[in-house]
């Protein structure tokens, strides 16, 4: 495999899929099959042991494995700090960076095809301009630890940000980093159901120069709204940005499931929208050449003022393999 030059058309957007791994460990023929549908990344559900089962180095190595042997662009990603401030369950980012530091030896070398999704939908409702501190923190403290990777931020609001903290705090957040290689991630489900609303929210983004992926987003209604999606993927294919949908298999709402019961051959209406639909150019799919490769080649900023490597991560593939819910 050679890595972060993802998916269909464009170049980072991606339309990964995501993969539950620490609820589903056996399921691990889910990224060929989502490779073979045309994703080039699949985010990976992990757990620190916060909430769930803690996933060890071996269990982690060997998804790291399966994903390049697929050649796929690996997202690893928390998930016990979902909601937290809001939902007593949840850890916080502080452990989550625990956690990966604590498998630093499995991730070393591992920079061209993983990046560490810090921790899923950090924030819930509650107050979430507590958010920024300690996302600043957490980046701060894997670097410190000697991490090079693309590490990509979730925002508060439970992934949404509908209040706008992470967008008003994004240029504080991303300085942080002297590494300059930070991702910002926006969920988008029935907050943004118009087009006004999400064009105006990545534009912001893309005008401040500041890189940013739609790191989950889900079609099907619910009874909070009925999410624009034709919006949200026109407009990352537009502006060059990721858009990994929600989920391929096994999410508690099953509407949001591209598969059922992890069988490619059954894709739901949501999965044909996402795999099948008009947004994907499958003659355009890249495939993985290694971050650093990657960035010999076209080092520094693209047109957009995004680091060439993470404007290439967007059009990262297909679904989430699990939702980041």
């Amino acid at each position: 495999m050679t890595a972060l030059s993802p998916a269909p058309p464009a170049p980072f957007p991606g339309r990964p899929p995501r993969r539950p791994g620490t609820w589903y460990p056996g399921e691990t023929q889910s990224p060929a099959d989502v490779k073979a549908l045309g994703a080039n990344t699949v985010r990976v559900v992990l757990s620190d042991g916060y909430r769930w089962s803690r996933n060890s180095p071996q269990d982690v190595a060997a998804v790291i494995r399966n994903c390049k042997a697929n050649r796929l662009i690996c997202v690893l990603e928390v998930h016990d700090t979902t909601g937290y401030g809001e939902d007593s369950a949840a850890g916080t980012l502080d452990h989550a960076a625990d956690y990966w530091i604590s498998l630093e030896d499995v991730l070393a070398g591992q920079e061209d095809y993983v990046i560490i999704n810090i921790g899923n939908e950090p924030w819930g409702n509650t107050n979430p301009a507590g958010w920024t501190e300690p996302t600043i923190a957490a980046v701060k403290e894997l670097r410190a630890a000697g991490f090079q990777h693309t590490i990509m931020v979730d925002a508060p609001n439970w992934g949404q940000d509908w209040q706008g903290v992470m967008r008003a705090d994004a240029r504080t957040v991303y300085d942080a980093d002297t590494t300059g290689n930070l991702l910002f991630s926006i969920h988008m489900y029935s907050v943004f159901d118009t087009a006004q609303e999400i064009t105006h929210y990545l534009n912001a983004f893309v005008t401040a120069k500041l890189p940013v992926v739609i790191g989950e987003f889900g079609g099907p209604a619910d009874q909070y709204g009925d999410p624009d999606e034709d919006t949200m993927m026109a407009t990352a294919e537009q502006l060059r940005l990721g858009y990994p949908a929600w989920s391929w298999s096994g999410d508690t709402d099953p509407v949001l499931d591209l598969a059922t019961d992890f069988d490619p051959a059954r894709l739901s209406s949501w999965g044909r929208r996402v795999f099948q639909g008009r947004q994907r150019h499958r003659r355009d799919l890249a495939r993985g050449r290694g971050l650093r490769r990657h960035r010999a080649r076209h080092p520094g900023p693209d047109r957009t003022g995004h680091p060439d490597c993470i404007r290439r991560l967007g059009h990262l593939g297909h679904p989430d393999l699990a939702r980041g819910h």
